[in-house]
């Protein structure tokens, strides 16, 4: 998701497993991200583990990620990445993905896939994610006007 719209930037639908979205993260910061310019890239609590952010830093992306502070030897984003304006803004964007996701769930009824099989899955979750985008890119014209 970008932050400044909220519209969804990349959407991608792989097996759980206990490491799919965070590895599903960098994959897209991978092969995504243009030029070679500093990024920041929000979380929320699951993606705070030291792996994580060090592949983000590889990448040449600022974790903005929430600091779990109750996990085993404490938080792998330092005081150093915490301590500046932009994180505190980045935290309270964030929230914006979430909404985007319980919209998926609750208006486009994707919160228990009806097809078997990944590709079928992948395809649906493209359709409401396409329909989301729509829908606020509606509300945002009608704001600016």
């Amino acid at each position: 998701m970008e932050n400044r719209n909220g519209l969804l930037v990349d959407f991608r639908v792989v097996q759980a497993s206990g490491y799919a979205e965070r590895e599903t993260a960098i994959s897209m910061l991978d092969e995504e991200l243009p030029g070679s310019k500093r990024v920041t890239v929000a979380g929320d609590k699951g993606y705070d583990t030291r792996d994580c952010v060090r592949r983000l830093r590889e990448l040449n992306a600022t974790p903005h990620i929430a600091r779990n502070e109750r996990a085993p030897g404490g938080s792998a984003i330092d005081r150093r990445t915490a301590r500046h304006p932009g994180y505190l803004v980045s935290q309270v964007v964030r929230k914006l993905i979430e909404e985007s996701f319980g919209w998926m769930k609750t208006v486009g009824n994707f919160r228990k896939t009806r097809y078997k099989g990944t590709a079928r899955t992948r395809q649906a979750g493209y359709m409401v994610a396409a329909a989301y985008n729509l829908i606020r890119i509606t509300r945002l014209i009608a704001a600016a006007a």
